[in-house]
């Protein structure tokens, strides 16, 4: 019953941080998964593929129903990251525990950091006149990420879809939850055997908890400061990081 409790609740931090801020989710899941429920870090990373997936495609129609998502600009953003995405899922089950433990926690680091960072970025209407050789390289290194660390990414593709192409804060949280959604889907046609090995009885509750916390977090997003919200998981994600790096170099 614990376990079941656990997951649930940490689920719903997940969901809420995804649905609010339209990425940072799965950055919480895959260190709940190791820390509260005992999962190894490769096991974590696959699990939390499921459910950022499950939870991202939950928060992307949420999005969608408000207007929220560029559905061309962001499946070319998306595209980019497809095949990186699916090689670095299948070179993740070779790598040493400490090292994805520590390359999580940089990224983690990362993350936090840039949260702190004001938004910055020039609003347009249209995808005319954009660099689609720098949206690509971004993109694919979104997906490289996604495929190796279980992670969405949408901490970096929202900063890097207001700078990189140009869009207003909302247009970029709705389309960096299609983003997400495509590269966690190519991340696991690569791992079909480890993604059915993985612990339904605690991954299930988890989905179904960040799933419900998704549709609260976009309703949050309408309520809270948004610099507030992101200070907040900033903060939390720094404290992950150290946690996770002095866990690799123990």
């Amino acid at each position: 019953m614990s376990t079941l409790i656990l997951a649930l609740v940490a689920g719903g931090a997940v969901g809420l941080a995804l649905g609010a801020l339209g990425g940072g989710g799965s950055i919480l899941a895959v260190p709940a998964l190791i820390y509260l429920l005992g999962f190894s870090p490769a096991a974590a990373t696959t699990a939390g593929l499921l459910i950022v997936t499950a939870t991202s495609a939950t928060a992307l129609y949420a999005h969608a129903r408000a207007g929220h998502v560029r559905w061309k600009a962001g499946a070319l953003f998306a595209a980019a990251g497809l095949l990186p995405a699916a090689a670095a899922g299948a070179a993740a089950a070779r790598l040493p525990q400490p090292l994805l433990t520590a390359a999580f926690a940089g990224v983690a680091a990362v993350a936090g950091l840039r949260m702190l960072r004001p938004a910055g970025g020039t609003v347009v209407r249209d995808v005319a006149g954009l660099r689609p050789g720098r949206a690509a390289g971004v993109g694919a290194g979104l997906g490289a990420l996604t495929g190796l660390l279980g992670v969405g990414g949408g901490f970096l593709a929202v900063p890097a879809l207001v700078t990189v192409l140009a869009f207003e804060m909302q247009a970029a949280v709705g389309t960096s939850l299609l983003v997400i959604t495509t590269n966690s889907l190519a991340s696991l046609t690569l791992r079909g055997a480890s993604a059915a090995a993985v612990d339904w009885a605690a991954v299930a509750p988890f989905a179904a908890g960040a799933v419900l916390g998704a549709w609260d977090g976009k309703r949050l997003a309408g309520k809270v400061s948004g610099p507030l919200l992101q200070r907040v998981f900033a903060g939390v994600l720094l404290a992950v990081a150290a946690l996770m790096l002095v866990d690799a170099v123990a």
